[in-house]
């Protein structure tokens, strides 16, 4: 038996998967679990019907539909791969579906606020093991994943307290076949975590590309005609899914909120390094932020190569 995307399985972990929610990050699943044997069969669902139709067209279910409560029946594994803020709202639609014994998870980047959403609506006997994998693109759609998007990749579990063992060692043992370094951790300190890590980047990317298109005369000729590495990388993360985003920044706006006061007495204290030609200060937090980068790499979350490991024409 060998896993992280080798030969598939002799026995899948689970019987039958659903998945809720077919983007990026659900058509990933669909694949890797195919590729790996990871679940006997796998139910696609989606409310939109030209989402549905293009699943059966790529072939990465065995089954597709738009009745989420219908899809879910039977399942031992359900995944909610939609935005944060629809996952309450998913898991009440789903409830009367889910059968004793089955685990619940998702793939939000958001995790205290999921928890409080999604738990209340569970029946006795379903576990709930929230998940989140860090990786992704800035691409979505059931025809942008790849069963590949999670090797060597991190994935964050934050079971609440009396999560059933056996139910989180299931989803810990699912996600590590398809490649990933498994962390847990409880939902409040991810939350903390991923507001440094990943939501303040994202709002700042924002941020820049929204003040670059508000200089219009500007951003239709110097700016994207000399889009280079900076504002080039700032525009390919601000081309991320804006529902996704948007109940990010709402859902986790406490931890959010904390990290830009910070943000902004270091933005303050660069300010004054500047105006008064304190090239020592400059120097060293360049230095210091410059190791950072390297231990990013030493820890294979990015590559060393040139231009972050774009290709170079030849």
């Amino acid at each position: 038996m060998t896993d992280r995307l080798g030969a598939p399985r002799a026995e899948p972990i689970f019987e039958r998967l659903a998945l809720i929610g077919v983007g990026l990050i659900g058509s990933s699943i669909a694949r890797a679990a195919r590729e790996m044997g990871l679940a006997r069969t796998i139910v696609a669902i989606d409310r939109d019907e030209g989402v549905v139709g293009r699943v059966r067209d790529l072939g990465i279910a065995d089954e597709a539909t738009g009745d989420a409560l219908a899809g879910v029946r039977d399942c031992d594994h359900v995944i909610l791969c939609v935005p944060v803020g629809a996952c309450g709202t998913v898991a009440a639609a789903i409830r009367d579906g889910l059968k004793p014994g089955a685990v619940v998870s998702d793939v939000g980047s958001v995790k205290a606020s999921v928890v409080a959403q999604v738990a209340p609506h569970l029946p006795e006997g379903v576990a709930f093991v929230p998940a989140h994998p860090v990786a992704g693109t800035e691409h979505s759609g059931p025809e942008s994943g790849f069963p590949t998007l999670f090797l060597n990749r991190w994935c964050i579990l934050t079971p609440p307290e009396g999560t059933p063992p056996e139910a989180l060692e299931r989803v810990r043992a699912f996600w590590t076949a398809m490649g990933s370094n498994v962390e847990i951790m409880t939902p409040e300190h991810h939350d903390l975590v991923l507001a440094i890590t990943s939501h303040v980047p994202h709002l700042i990317a924002y941020n820049i590309v929204g003040t670059a298109a508000d200089l219009e005369t500007v951003t239709q000729s110097e700016v994207i005609k000399f889009s280079a590495g900076g504002f080039r990388d700032f525009t390919r993360i601000a081309a991320s899914d804006p529902t996704m985003w948007r109940d990010i920044f709402l859902h986790n706006k406490g931890a959010v909120l904390e990290m830009l006061g910070r943000l902004n007495e270091d933005i303050a204290l660069l300010a004054r390094a500047i105006r008064w030609d304190d090239g020592d200060a400059l120097f060293n937090l360049f230095t210091r932020t410059r190791a950072i980068r390297r231990s990013i790499i030493t820890q294979g979350q990015e590559t060393p190569e040139p231009d972050f490991g774009r290709r170079r024409p030849d």
